[in-house]
C-alpha cells in the first residue's frame, strides 16, 4: 500500500491476510500485514463457529484496539443468535466524545465491492462481457487489446498501482484538499511501465478499480454517485452510505476523526514508522495527523466510499449472496468461486476475485484511507457477519488495526 494513501488502499485490498487480504484505498498493496498460515489449515478449509461468549470477545476487542494505540474503535457482530455490538475509546486522540456504532467513517478499498458489484449487473443485462478488452471501452490502455474486464476486477491486468507513485503523494501532502479527477488518475497509473503481461501475475493496483469505475460510467450515463445510489443504495435500504462529489471532503453527522502517522511521502516505502518516529508515537512525543476532512478524491472508484458499521454489515450481507438482491443466483455463485489464491504457488495465500476477498469462511473486503481501517465480512455457511472499523489508520507499526482487530475475533469464535 505504499504511501499512506496508498497503503490505504493496498491495504484495502489485501489486508485480510488476516486471515488472508488487506482492503483498503489509499495505498498499494504492501505485502499482507498477517497470512492465512495465521489460521490454522484446518480452521481455514471447514472452519464452524462455536458458542459466543459476549463478554470475553468484547474483552478481547478492547485489548486489541489498545495494542493497536488506537483512540477509537467499533465492532459488529451478527450471528444466528443475535447481534452484539461494542464500541471502545473516543473520536480523536485526547478528546472526549466516545465513538458511537453510528458514526460515519470513509471506508476505503470497501468501496471496490460497489464497483464491482455495478460491473457485474452489466454483465448481467448484456452490456459487458468478462472477457471484453478493455480496448473496446477505453483505447488508450496500454495492451489494453490483451486486458479483460475481468483482469481488472481480479487484480491481474498488470497495470501499475497510481497509488504507488512520488506525484500522488507528494501531491497529497502540499495539499490535502486538492480535488482529483478520475481521469488524472488513471493517467498516473497508465504512464507507469506494466507490472506484468495481462493475465500473468497478481498486483493490488486501484488503477483497475479507477477504470472500471469510468467504463461503469461510460456505459450506464450517470455520474458514478448516481450509479452506485441507483442500483445498490435505494435498492438495499442503505441510508447511511454515501459516495461524496468529487469536492466534498465533508462527512455526515455523527462522524469519527481519522487520524495517521507522519507523511505519505514518508511511508511510501513502509507504512511503518521508522525507529525514532515509533519510540516517539509510543511515549507521546510524537502526535498524529487529523486527516478527517482530507479530500478522498484520489481513492475514487477505488476508495473514497463513507459509510456506518451497521450498513456496512447489511452490504457485506448482501455482497456475500445474503438475500440475493445484487446478482442472479448464478453469477452470486460464480461471484464467490472467483476469489482464488493471489499465490499461484501458495493455495493458502490471501484469495482475491471480482472486487472481492476471501479470508476463511468470510467473504469481503477491508479498507483504509489515512487515518481510517475498516475491515467486513460475512460466512455465509454460519450466517455470521463481522465488522470492524477503527480511527488511527495504518497503525504505528504498520499494520491495518481494523483487520488486525478481526483477526483477533474471528479466531477466537471459530
Amino acid at each position: 500500500m505504499r504511501s499512506r494513501t496508498i497503503t490505504t488502499i493496498a491495504t484495502g485490498g489485501l489486508l485480510l491476510a488476516m486471515v488472508g487480504l488487506s482492503a483498503c484505498t489509499g495505498q498499494p498493496a504492501p505485502a499482507p500485514t498477517s497470512t492465512s498460515s495465521d489460521v490454522p489449515s484446518d480452521a481455514a478449509e471447514s472452519p464452524t463457529m462455536g458458542p459466543i461468549d459476549e463478554a470475553a470477545l468484547t474483552a478481547l476487542f478492547e485489548q486489541k484496539a489498545a495494542e493497536y494505540g488506537q483512540p477509537g474503535a467499533v465492532m459488529l457482530l451478527r450471528s444466528p443468535a443475535g447481534e452484539i455490538t461494542a464500541t471502545y475509546g473516543v473520536t480523536s486522540p485526547g478528546g472526549s466524545t466516545p465513538v458511537s456504532v453510528d458514526d460515519h467513517i470513509r471506508i476505503g478499498s470497501n468501496t471496490k465491492t460497489w464497483t464491482g458489484t455495478v460491473i457485474l449487473q452489466l454483465v448481467q443485462e448484456g452490456r459487458i462481457a468478462l472477457d471484453d478488452p478493455v480496448s473496446t471501452y477505453r483505447p488508450d490502455v496500454p495492451n489494453g487489446d490483451d486486458i479483460t474486464i475481468e483482469q481488472l476486477l481480479m487484480m491481474r491486468s498488470g497495470l501499475a498501482n497510481y497509488t504507488e507513485t512520488y506525484e500522488l503523494n507528494a501531491g497529497l501532502d502540499a495539499d490535502p484538499q486538492r480535488v482529483w479527477q478520475p481521469e488524472e488518475l488513471l493517467a498516473m497509473g497508465l504512464a507507469l511501465p506494466p507490472d506484468f503481461a495481462p493475465g500473468e501475475g497478481y498486483h493490488y493496483s486501484n488503477t483497475n478499480t479507477v477504470l472500471l469505475g469510468l467504463i461503469a460510467e461510460q456505459l450506464d450515463g450517470k455520474p458514478l454517485a448516481q450509479i452506485y445510489q441507483d442500483r445498490l443504495f435505494t435498492p438495499l435500504g442503505l441510508t447511511e452510505t454515501s459516495f461524496p462529489a468529487l469536492d466534498d471532503s465533508s462527512l455526515p453527522a455523527p462522524y469519527s476523526d481519522g487520524y495517521y502517522w507522519w507523511t505519505n511521502v514518508g511511508t511510501l516505502g513502509s507504512s511503518k514508522l521508522p525507529p525514532d518516529l515509533l519510540a516517539g508515537a509510543e511515549d507521546g512525543s510524537f502526535s498524529p495527523t487529523d486527516g478527517t476532512l482530507d479530500n478522498p478524491s484520489w481513492a475514487w472508484s477505488a476508495g473514497a466510499g463513507i459509510s456506518t458499521a451497521g450498513d456496512l454489515a447489511d452490504w457485506v450481507e448482501a455482497l456475500g449472496g445474503k438475500g440475493g438482491t445484487l446478482l442472479s443466483p448464478e453469477l452470486q455463485q460464480e461471484r464467490l468461486d472467483s476469489a482464488v489464491p493471489t499465490d499461484p504457488d501458495d493455495p493458502s495465500s490471501a484469495a482475491y476475485g471480482w472486487n472481492i476477498a476471501r479470508f476463511g469462511a468470510f467473504y469481503g473486503h477491508s479498507g483504509e484511507l489515512p487515518g481510517y481501517n475498516s475491515f467486513m465480512g460475512y460466512d455465509p455457511t454460519d450466517d455470521a457477519t463481522l465488522v470492524v472499523w477503527a480511527n488511527l489508520a495504518p497503525a504505528a507499526n504498520g499494520q491495518g488495526p481494523a483487520a488486525e482487530i478481526a483477526k483477533a475475533l474471528i479466531m477466537s469464535l471459530y
